[in-house]
């Protein structure tokens, strides 16, 4: 940024006018503000269709023709558009911001223009070292033809021609590739380009007179019946994203002046990897990358559309957030509940093999929408008890609908109260606890509750008191070598016998050993402040299983130290069964117990 000092002292008011670097603002566009030199094709063919619907404003009949010419290193585009004067190219070609859509006799027709920004021309310095424009005004016919003509060090001629250079009205650019960029100009990229950015475009657009133009969209056209379309639109899935979609949604919603369809991803994916869609404005793609179109549980779908509403960014490479793009992204949301919904009515084969691969996307829109939950619920699978169930099957099996807020609780658990009886879902996955508790909310009368250590304990069968009595010496045996752990050691009777210990605690349990762990470590001053943090917190228990033969035959042994090893190793299996992570007290444990269970097997080999 420059300025012009008069020798005179100006006035503190005096104004001063800015001074572009031209070549300085060309690095801006190529490496900040658009992500490729490929948009420069974009604003080609974006100036040429903005010209032709001006030109069609005040000339309904007017023809509508793009033609672009690829040869030699230079790119030709001509357009039938509304043209331009010698005023007009000084005032707007030569004005850098300031955009033929502000011009006179054309804010009416400003809805139907692709551009907004002024850039226009100056993009094409990315790729070309020089720019010429030969144009006639639709709009004064007497004026003769135009040209213009400018280099990437900022400078530009203008001059009048005769009028048989440019007979009709009408624009044509000529641009020359810089060193390095002919690529860029070449036939077989300029005709991949065109079709990628045009192939929506309502007028007739062709690269040396092969089409570019593809209309109607796919999603527009008439088909036989429903297969057909089904097929047509996969076959454009595969063309555009490179898979084959599980199903394919009509995206039409007139209101926010959308047309288009979202494709349902035949894998599934992560919920935080974002989903890219395709967005066209008024038929000319805008991005590949739109991020924000959908809502973030739709991450199952990927969309192409075309909108006249949304308004792009200033590099027209991504979308403005505003509230017209909320409204939007409320509406598709809607119409991809709308056919989730469709599907749980009339199609539940589609619908099982959606939920197969996609059941997390509509798990996480059913924490919010009381409506999709109680849709789903006789679809949504939960891995609990009883095998893969929905709740609305497991909650008409069992009168108490008991669940784990962690898979580790779950796996614990799962057999011994599968073997008592007791229902357990597991909530320890994605979205699936908070599925649970909502679960009266849309099933009244349903009783939810998380189950912890006591709900286990109190479903085990008790052993006679008389047997436990005469265990006491064992028991406490056992408990001493526990103590330190933070475990507690109770006697139970419990299915199947094949299991001789089972592990259980809960949260409150984990978070008192943790503190625990803490005051051991930490100085004077925090193990009083943690200390006085005790009270009568839940202890982690094992539960040894009277029925189970291997119990019956250590709880005989007389020798305290021997059934401390046998009740550390019972410990530590236990924790191992459960796949719970193991602390290094715990692993210290193991391998002590191992090492006691070896020296005790061969000293007793050695007696012999």
């Amino acid at each position: 940024m420059d300025s012009q000092t008069p020798q005179s002292s100006p006035s503190p008011h005096s104004p001063h006018t800015f001074q572009v670097d031209l070549r300085g603002l060309v690095d801006l566009l190529s490496h900040h503000l658009y992500s490729s030199p490929r948009v420069y094709l974009r604003e080609l063919l974006q100036n040429a269709v903005d010209a032709v619907t001006a030109r069609r404003a005040v000339e309904p009949g007017a023809p509508a023709l793009v033609r672009l010419h690829a040869a030699d290193g230079g790119l030709r585009v001509e357009d039938s558009g509304v043209g331009l004067t010698e005023s007009d190219v000084h005032q707007l070609l030569a004005t850098i911001g300031r955009s033929s859509k502000r011009a006179d006799g054309l804010r009416e027709a400003r809805s139907g223009f692709l551009g907004q920004f002024g850039i226009g021309l100056l993009a094409c310095f990315v790729v070309a070292e020089r720019i010429r424009v030969v144009s006639r005004s639709a709009r004064t016919p007497g004026a003769p033809p135009v040209e213009w003509t400018a280099r990437d060090d900022g400078s530009y001629t203008v001059r009048t021609l005769p009028d048989g250079e440019r007979p009709e009205p009408g624009t044509t650019v000529y641009l020359t590739a810089r060193a390095g960029a002919a690529e860029w100009l070449s036939p077989e990229r300029v005709r991949a380009l065109a079709r990628d950015f045009g192939s929506l475009l309502p007028y007739d657009v062709r690269v040396d007179e092969e089409p570019v133009t593809d209309l109607p969209a796919p999603w527009d056209r008439p088909y036989p019946g429903p297969a057909a379309r089904r097929v047509a639109l996969a076959r454009h899935c595969h063309e555009l994203f490179g898979f084959t979609p599980l199903d394919s949604i009509g995206l039409d919603v007139p209101v926010a002046g959308i047309r288009g369809v979202a494709y349902v991803l035949p894998s599934a994916v992560s919920p935080a990897q974002r989903a890219t869609h395709r967005v066209h404005l008024k038929g000319m793609l805008l991005t590949e990358r739109a991020e924000q179109l959908l809502p973030d549980w739709a991450f199952f779908v990927r969309c192409v559309i075309d909108t006249d509403s949304l308004r792009p960014t200033a590099s027209r490479e991504s979308l403005y957030e505003d509230e017209t793009l909320a409204a939007v992204r409320e509406a598709l949301g809607e119409r991809i509940r709308s056919w989730l919904t469709g599907l749980a009515a009339g199609d539940p084969e589609r619908l099982a093999a959606f939920l197969a691969v996609h059941h997390l996307g509509v798990k996480s829109l059913a924490r919010h929408d009381g409506d999709m939950l109680r849709t789903m619920l006789p679809w949504l699978p939960f891995e609990t008890t009883d095998g893969q169930l929905s709740l609305e099957e497991f909650a008409r099996r069992h009168p108490v609908v008991h669940f784990t807020r962690t898979v580790e609780e779950y796996r614990q658990v799962a057999p011994i109260a599968s073997a008592q009886g007791v229902g357990v879902v597991n909530g320890g996955y994605t979205y699936d606890g908070e599925l649970i508790e909502a679960l009266p909310r849309v099933r009244p009368g349903t009783v939810v509750a998380e189950l912890d250590a006591d709900t286990v304990t109190a479903h085990l069968d008790a052993v006679d008191p008389a047997e436990e009595l005469a265990l006491s010496g064992f028991l406490a045996a056992a408990r001493a070598r526990l103590d330190p752990l933070g475990c507690d050691v109770v006697l139970r009777a419990f299915h199947p016998l094949s299991v001789p210990a089972l592990h259980l605690d809960d949260r409150a349990a984990r978070h008192e050993q943790a503190r625990a762990e803490a005051e051991e470590r930490a100085d004077d001053l925090w193990a009083g402040i943690l200390g006085s943090l005790r009270g009568s917190a839940p202890r982690a228990r094992l539960v040894l299983n009277h029925l189970n033969p291997l119990i019956r035959r250590i709880g005989s042994l007389g020798d305290p130290e021997l059934i401390g090893t046998a009740t550390e190793s019972l410990y530590g299996q236990a924790l191992l069964m459960a796949q719970r992570p193991l602390r290094p007290a715990d692993s210290a444990l193991l391998n002590r117990a191992f090492i006691g269970l070896l020296e005790w097997a061969t000293h007793g080999e050695n007696g012999r």
